[in-house]
């Protein structure tokens, strides 16, 4: 299977970026920086994939070629994919496969706690291909997957939705299963959305986020933004900013990696004091936490950054 540190590009070096300019710097025709090189398969991994083979289940760990995939199947974690494997949307950085969608599986919810309960997992994040031809987008599936695990196993659950096309009445629904975190990916600014998002809307995003702090004010929100796509410091940062103004609480900050040759090539490559950099501004904006790094991604670590949120949070109160 392709993952993104098999990959090359050809670009030009730019160098002394200013706050209008793209963020990171170019690189050269050659391979992935040293920063962006993962370690080869450890055993524990191997049993994460039995499980997940054996109880039919899908991943945005294979389907979107995550990177950490190596990293995270070895702890024996795992991002649940639900409602499929086929997305109706053409995003052009998705490695997801789009097409014909599938009939939703309704003893899912139920394979998918078990899943979390031969894994053992404390934390479980929950995610989704788009699902725009179901009238409520997935949302009371989301609903039943919630119930389901947490009734199993008693862990934590966090998810990673898609925007339900803003049907208000859907994304209650999901609310009303009380995940531990609602998650809703930016992904990126809102002048690159036309070829990065596809069919989707940057304010909707943000009336998202903003539904669910005004329907349960004290789950936590989080959202996530790829870099190297183009964007600039500026933008970025009106783009946090107006996180925050909707009470988004999380956020994370990761380096887009091309799956693919045929999706959207990386503009910009950020070092890791670059991440370092851009995370300490953003921190600023008073986000009780931000994860900023080239192998960031919207569920890494994900359990680890909800406590660390809580911690932060009960320190204010």
């Amino acid at each position: 299977m392709l993952d993104g540190s098999e990959l090359n590009f050809s670009l030009p070096v730019v160098t002394n970026a200013t706050d209008s300019a793209p963020i990171g710097t170019l690189r050269e025709k050659r391979r992935l920086p040293r920063w962006l090189k993962r370690p080869l398969p450890q055993p524990g991994m191997y049993y994460t994939d039995s499980v997940i083979q054996d109880l039919r289940l899908e991943t945005v760990c294979e389907s979107a070629k995550c990177p950490n995939r190596t990293e995270c199947w070895s702890q024996q974690t795992a991002t649940f994919m639900i409602l499929g494997n086929v997305c109706t949307r053409p995003c052009g950085f998705c490695s997801v496969p789009k097409g014909k969608t599938e009939t939703v599986q309704l003893d899912e919810p139920e394979r998918v706690a078990e899943a979390a309960e031969r894994l053992g997992l404390k934390y479980v994040v929950i995610t989704s291909v788009t699902r725009d031809d179901l009238p409520d987008g997935g949302a009371d599936h989301f609903y039943n997957c919630v119930l389901a695990v947490r009734e199993r196993t008693g862990a934590r659950v966090e998810v990673l939705t898609p925007d339900f096309m803003g049907n208000r009445d859907a994304i209650s629904r999901v609310i009303a299963a009380r995940p531990d975190v609602f998650n809703h990916n930016t992904e990126t600014v809102p002048r690159l959305y036309h070829r990065v998002r596809r069919n989707a809307e940057y304010q909707r995003t943000l009336n998202l986020l903003a539904q669910v702090k005004a329907e349960a004010p004290d789950m936590p929100t989080k959202s996530g933004v790829m870099l190297g796509l183009g964007e600039t410091i500026d933008e970025l940062m009106k783009v946090c900013a107006d996180l925050r103004a909707v009470g988004c609480d999380m956020l994370t900050l990761g380096q887009y990696l091309q799956p693919t040759g045929g999706h959207l090539p990386v503009e910009r490559y950020l070092p890791p004091e670059e991440f370092d950099e851009v995370g300490d501004r953003v921190r600023a904006l008073g986000f009780s936490m931000v994860a900023s790094g080239p192998f960031v991604r919207s569920s890494y670590h994900a359990g680890e950054m909800a406590s660390e949120h809580d911690q932060t949070a009960a320190t204010i109160s």
